[in-house]
């Protein structure tokens, strides 16, 4: 219980913190690019204040600097606070729109490049897939949770279409992102956390270049079957590794990307 209450109260300061700078860098750079190095500490903070080791494997496969669709399962929302540690800090992410009507945590989101979707609205959702191609076809990573929501079971939930639409659209490789172990640590919703392990493979990049809209299915197949087969449901409480291990814990990811 106090492991918790530190928590969000660590989450809580932190996030102002990260926020009031992200405004701030942004009134000097408006591209948001030099506050994405603040978002990453903020993300590798939150595993440290209550212990959370990462495990990472396939960093090899993603080239510095040329933009991603970086496309990960989605446990909890600790997933986003893994994906900011370990990832290299040129990602904005595709975010649910009411994210950006918290007070100075939502502004912040904006200045720095992320970019919202309205799900009720199906013209702005579509506008939204269209900047965010946009901007990967520009050079900038985009991070999606294509089954949209968090599931409580542990499996893998059916995928939206709007994040293979606009993988299409950029014509960028999509990376898939397994992560195992998230939903121990904070289980779907706001509530007790624990410490514990996170596993993340980052699979070989899967061109798009070669897929059309009307096909997008075989797209979201693809990228299903790749995302599974390196998702442990039940991670760490079984043997077994997926892949070369690349780093650990999450801030050597750091230098790797």
């Amino acid at each position: 219980m106090l492991l918790t209450v530190w928590f969000y109260f660590v989450l809580v300061v932190l996030t102002i913190i990260a926020s009031l700078m992200v405004i701030i860098y942004t009134i000097f750079d408006p591209t948001g690019d030099s506050s994405l190095k603040i978002t990453k500490l903020w993300g590798q903070g939150l595993l440290r204040c209550i212990g959370v080791k990462t495990e990472v494997h396939g960093l090899e496969n993603v080239t510095p600097g040329r933009p991603y669709i970086f496309a990960a399962n989605h446990q909890s929302a600790f997933d986003i606070f893994v994906i900011l540690a370990v990832l290299p800090p040129e990602v904005r992410f595709l975010a649910k729109i009411e994210l950006f009507a918290i007070p100075l945590f939502g502004p912040a989101l904006r200045r720095a490049g992320s970019l919202p979707v309205d799900r009720s609205n199906r013209q702005a959702a579509m506008r939204s897939i269209d900047q965010a191609a946009q901007a990967v076809r520009s050079g900038r990573s985009i991070v999606i949770f294509p089954e949209g929501t968090r599931n409580a079971t542990g499996e893998i939930m059916p995928f939206k279409k709007g994040g293979f639409v606009l993988a299409i659209k950029s014509g960028q490789p999509i990376v898939p992102v397994s992560i195992s172990g998230v939903r121990n640590i904070l289980s779907p919703g706001w509530g007790r956390v624990r410490p514990g392990p996170v596993k993340v493979v980052f699979g070989k990049p899967i061109a798009t270049d070669t897929y059309k809209s009307r096909n997008k299915d075989e797209l979201m197949a693809v990228l299903r079957e790749a995302i599974a087969r390196n998702y442990d449901p039940d991670y760490p409480n079984k043997p077994g590794d997926t892949g070369q291990k690349a780093t650990a814990p999450a801030q050597t990811a750091v230098r790797a990307g």
